[in-house]
């Protein structure tokens, strides 16, 4: 029986309850599955828990060679727990003989509703108006704005976008999205209408992105789109830190440049309590929990097994695989 161990969360009843349905679900697929917490991670530790392993679930931490060096001889197979990879040296994965996958789409619907709750709040001043409340002084409650008949701006189509734009079909809007690796024939069949970047920026009451992090995607974000939006427009972000110029965001929040915002992620996680996002009541601001359902940890539980249980049953990982030139 394969062993397949788990470096994912941490020791909590939530935790321990879903490691447990994971090793009765991994069982059931023929692996032997063990769970070895990393508090704190390191690298050493790392490769202490997966030494010995056929396979491994990881989560955002760094691995490169120096870990992929001391595992090679055992792991053949890592599981990203989520969607993004940039902290994983694909190319070393690939020299060391390892196949690296990620679960993808198990959180697709945690995000996007995630993205939809954002945008409402923001449309509807929410924290401010919480602010308010507590105050008792309600004659300065804020006036916010709806989303039935308005234009949902997607940055990025892929499935998280697509769901969202689904989620938001009951309010009638028009769907507007900027995916350049997409024809306009492909989003239309999808219900969306293709748009250029700064079109999107200029033409959406509320903007939500959903693209991964890479070199071309810093800042994309920056003052000079911020600048085309409508001052009654929000901006949300569930996707990666650095995408967003936070700076700009803030100054475009303060100076009321656009009504609101939403961002789960940011350039340096935690947000740093000298952050000046966290002095604005138009800023609506999660600590990248957009994926964190009780349904998502489970979903991506159980993809992550089931890509170990199909890898070693010889069969194609398909889009889950992200080395397919790793040498096996």
């Amino acid at each position: 029986m394969k062993k397949l161990v788990s470096l994912y969360g941490v020791p909590s009843p939530l935790y321990n309850e879903m490691n447990e349905r994971a090793r009765e679900y991994a069982a059931g697929r023929g692996l032997s599955y063990v769970w070895v917490p990393q508090t704190p991670f390191t690298p050493e530790s790392a490769v202490e828990a997966l030494k010995g392993a056929d396979a491994g679930i990881i989560d955002v931490q760094t691995y490169d060679k120096e870990i992929f060096s001391q595992i090679k001889d055992s792991v053949k197979l890592l599981v990203r727990y989520g969607v993004g990879f940039e902290a994983v040296n694909l190319p070393d994965a690939s020299e060391n003989g390892i196949a690296v996958a990620r679960t993808t789409g198990a959180n697709a619907e945690a995000v996007a509703e995630m993205a939809m709750a954002m945008i409402l709040a923001a449309k509807r001043q929410l924290i401010y108006n919480r602010h308010v409340t507590n105050s008792g002084k309600w004659g300065a409650k804020s006036v916010g704005g709806e989303m039935r008949g308005k234009k949902l701006g997607l940055l990025g189509f892929g499935m998280i976008a697509r769901i969202l734009a689904k989620l938001f079909s009951g309010f009638d809007v028009e769907v507007l999205a900027y995916d350049p690796f997409l024809s306009a024939e492909a989003m239309e069949e999808a219900g969306a209408r293709k748009v250029e970047l700064d079109e999107l920026f200029r033409e959406a009451d509320a903007i939500s992105i959903h693209i991964p992090y890479t070199d071309e995607a810093y800042h994309l974000v920056n003052a000079e789109r911020l600048a085309l939006m409508k001052k009654t427009a929000v901006i949300v972000c569930t996707a990666r830190g650095n995408i967003v110029d936070e700076d700009a965001l803030y100054e475009a929040l303060r100076d009321g440049k656009i009504l609101g915002a939403g961002l789960d992620v940011y350039a340096q996680e935690p947000l740093p309590a000298t952050s000046p996002l966290l002095t604005l009541e138009n800023a609506f601001l999660t600590p990248h929990v957009a994926a964190q359902t009780e349904d998502a940890l489970w979903a991506m539980y159980k993809k992550a097994i089931d890509i170990a249980a199909d890898f070693f049953e010889g069969k194609d990982l398909g889009r889950d695989l992200l080395n397919p030139d790793y040498k096996a």
